[in-house]
């Protein structure tokens, strides 16, 4: 599991994106980039880490399921993902 800070830290993140997604969008059309550099850094949207949806792990992210590789072998072995199962040979 993340620390709390490290998740904390993310939701504000995602937050400030979404709250500014509008107007930076806005001022790209423009070509304004003294307008764009006044944003807030944690505004852009290349400051945000995918993270695991279940433990908030940053490395061995699946972005087609949206949680690392070790939840995703729980997930699949327990065959709550559907359309998955453990491969042999």
């Amino acid at each position: 599991m993340a620390k709390k800070s490290q998740l904390a830290r993310m939701a504000k993140k995602t937050k400030l994106v979404s709250k500014y997604a509008a107007k930076r969008a806005a001022l790209k059309a423009a070509g304004d980039s003294a307008g764009l550099q006044a944003l807030p850094r944690n505004s852009a949207p290349s400051r945000l880490k995918n993270r695991c949806s279940i433990t908030g792990r940053s490395r061995g992210y699946m972005r087609a399921f949206g949680v690392s590789r070790i939840q995703f072998r729980e997930l699949a072995l327990e065959g709550k993902i559907p359309g998955v199962k453990k491969a042999s040979w």
